[in-house]
């Protein structure tokens, strides 16, 4: 393969059918899919992520409780420009910008709208969903990350991964999505199902992104799926077949 590729770093699923599972570096992956750009993954599991990022420059995005810097995946680079640039919302902006002929995620105008929408779905949906799932992510992991990742979940919370999440976790979840359905609707009877209302954008991503997430960890087959997919009469089944084409990986 073309080492003229852009590269998209990701972490793996133990097996193909669970490849790019995190509801984060799924944001850029539909991006790309969606700008039809051609692009390589390189995969990194996650207790090498910090030495990976530091060996490509990439720049760190958050900080640990001790305060130094905490690297996180997704991470692109682009050989094109030679720029490496860290963050799924920064990478949809460079992609934009770098390759305008290809369709825009963040249309001009409505940046504000969108990190706005991030801020509203991340507390409401991503956090109570994010307690559920803990125990399901470690089952589709290869085994040094599902270890990495129980060890220092377990120290975060202070407890193990299934005494995390409560029945409680499930009413936050019915309600936050709840808002995020009466966002949608406020676009009016037959643009209900994409933010903009008729034309894909990077806040759909960050939306679909965490139900691929929860499918993928959950098991299509599992009572917690079912029931996730069933909320509001089945609404977020749909939206997220919308997006079907553009979740594909090329291992």
């Amino acid at each position: 393969m073309s080492s003229e590729l852009i590269v998209l770093y990701d972490i793996p699923g133990r097996e193909k059918q669970w490849m790019s599972w995190s509801p984060n570096t799924l944001k850029p992956r539909m991006t790309l899919n969606y700008k039809g750009l051609q692009y390589r993954t390189e995969w990194v599991e996650y207790p090498d992520i910090e030495g990976v990022c530091k060996k490509i420059g990439a720049r760190p995005t958050d900080k640990k409780a001790d305060g130094s810097d905490r690297y996180t995946l997704p991470v692109l680079y682009d050989p094109r420009t030679q720029r490496v640039v860290s963050d799924s919302w920064d990478i949809a902006r460079y992609l934009d910008d770098a390759y305008p002929d290809t369709p825009r995620v963040v249309p001009a105008g409505s940046a504000a709208l969108q990190k706005a929408w991030h801020m509203l779905v991340l507390p409401t949906v991503l956090v109570p969903l994010l307690h559920i799932q803990l125990p399901h992510v470690c089952n589709i992991l290869p085994p040094r990350s599902a270890e990495y990742f129980r060890r220092t979940r377990e120290d975060a919370f202070g407890k193990k991964l299934e005494e995390v999440h409560s029945e409680s976790d499930w009413e936050k979840l019915e309600q936050g999505l709840g808002k995020v359905k009466t966002c949608l609707e406020e676009n009016g009877e037959g643009k209900d199902m994409l933010v903009m209302g008729d034309q894909i954008t990077h806040a759909d991503f960050v939306l679909v992104g965490i139900f691929i997430w929860a499918r993928k960890s959950m098991g299509e087959d599992s009572d917690a799926w079912k029931r996730l997919s069933a909320l509001h009469d089945g609404k977020w089944l749909k939206y997220v077949g919308q997006f079907a084409k553009y979740e594909y990986v090329d291992v």
